[in-house]
């Protein structure tokens, strides 16, 4: 029985706190090939071509089962019966619409609660943009994948110019829903092996104090210190706001190597200055001010076979906002993560493997003072892909924000490009361009360091 994770069961208890977690990403497509002779979009097509790659992915046929009480947590089961048609579907826009009107196409869907009755996804066509171009919107439930299982998901409808769909190794057939004796059966089996588990640990002392020593700094690091006030930390609504920004891998790591940092580095640099900006102008203390920002740190590298669930450790990364040059910036900040990263760091599903412990904290997630903002980078596929032959030109993250922090981040790799995206509370955050231009700025001038341009 697949029952869902701590780390996944981390992702679906948000929702009882008005706090969806979906992840997303927006692509924009050369839609010529979508598009038939009198002007309307071949959603037929698309279905089939998405649907010949379903049994790729197994969580796209699937619930999310909540048994009742004394028979375990949730756990994946096969939907009694599937519609393609209710999970890709057509959004049309008022052609041309610009930038503009496809960020406000895609709030309105990303408003639109995933229905438990059906499996957790959604795919959505956006025609009407200029040059023929077509925007897609496709969410996940969190607690299906984080951003790197979620590549990996979005990935298996991808394919190569030629490259033929994996054949399927046998027709889709639903097994049924587990009988109330076999979950029975499967928790008393769970409760076993925990309480084996615990005996185990009990009976290695020095090993398990070993292990507990050698995450304990990652942990202190999450939880030792408090973030300032600021604007930033707000009770945040139901409504979002976005900014996109583009900018080349092949600058970006021209930046790092240069400067004895990472991508990743002169990601928090360049976000760093798009802060300190925005607190500027909100007339906000910015001199000698260091923010902190909490960054999800993959670790599917783990476990054997593609990324798949909810599999992070945390870190925590001191910005400092006060800097006003963002080489400098970059040099600190570099300098602080290469010794963070030399932590253990601990999965999240291992600090916070019960329920109760869960809701505990996210009871006190509205209030907490840990962290400023949220910031998530992802690899992306290196070369050039497509989506039922349409040519995948850019893919842009969308990641949630949830308690008071009303500003999130989202980085990703694709095909020589570097997009980033600001997500934020609509009413805490409307100056989210004057944090997307600071982003751009502290951009070019960190390519400037390196005498390369980098576009605006």
């Amino acid at each position: 029985m697949d029952r869902l994770t701590a780390a996944d069961l981390s992702m679906a208890l948000p929702e009882e706190f008005g706090w969806p977690q979906d992840i997303g990403a927006l692509a924009i497509l050369d839609g010529g090939g979508l598009v038939d002779a009198n002007g309307r979009f071949r959603v037929e097509a698309v279905r089939l071509a998405i649907e010949a790659r379903l049994h790729l992915v197994l969580r796209f046929r699937q619930l999310l089962f909540t048994p009742r009480r004394g028979l375990g947590g949730p756990l994946w089961v096969d939907a009694p019966a599937f519609d393609i048609t209710d999970h890709v579907r057509v959004f049309p826009l008022a052609a041309p619409s610009d930038e503009a009107q496809l960020l406000l196409a895609v709030e309105q869907l990303r408003r639109r609660r995933l229905e438990r009755a059906r499996p957790l996804w959604e795919m959505w066509f956006l025609p009407g943009l200029p040059n023929g171009q077509v925007g897609l919107y496709i969410k996940v439930h969190h607690a299906v994948a984080d951003g790197v299982a979620g590549v990996a998901l979005l990935g298996a409808f991808l394919s190569r110019e030629g490259e033929a769909t994996p054949p399927a190794t046998h027709p889709w057939r639903p097994a049924p829903i587990p009988s109330s004796q076999g979950l029975f059966a499967d928790n008393l089996l769970r409760r076993a092996r925990a309480v084996g588990r615990l005996f185990s640990a009990l009976t290695r002392p020095a090993d398990t104090m070993r292990r507990m020593r050698a995450g304990l700094p990652a942990v202190r690091e999450v939880f030792a210190e408090k973030a300032p006030r600021t604007s930033l930390n707000r009770p945040i609504g139901a409504d979002r706001t976005f900014a996109l920004i583009r900018s080349r891998l092949e600058v970006t790591k021209r930046i790092a190597h240069a400067h004895g940092a990472t991508v990743n580095d002169v990601l928090l640099a360049a976000i760093a200055g798009g802060l300190r900006e925005l607190l500027a102008g909100r007339e906000e203390h910015v001199d000698g001010l260091v923010l902190r920002a909490f960054i999800p740190v993959s670790l599917h590298r783990r476990q054997p076979g593609p990324a798949r669930g909810n599999l992070d450790g945390a870190m925590v990364v001191p910005l400092p906002i006060g800097v006003p040059d963002p080489v400098r910036r970059l040099v600190l900040i570099a300098a602080d993560t290469s010794e963070r990263k030399k932590k253990a760091r601990p999965a999240a599903g291992t600090l916070f493997s019960s329920r109760v412990i869960q809701r505990a904290f996210l009871r006190y997630a509205a209030r907490q003072r840990l962290m400023n903002v949220y910031v998530a980078n992802v690899p992306g596929p290196p070369a050039p892909l497509s989506l039922a032959a349409a040519p995948v030109l850019e893919v842009f993250p969308v990641v949630p924000i949830m308690a008071n922090m009303t500003l999130g981040v989202g980085a990703l790799t694709y095909a020589g490009q570097f997009t980033i995206t600001a997500v934020a509370d609509r009413d805490a955050c409307p100056d989210i361009n004057v944090f997307a231009e600071g982003v751009r700025n502290s951009l070019r001038t960190l390519a400037a360091s390196v005498l390369v341009t980098e576009p605006r």
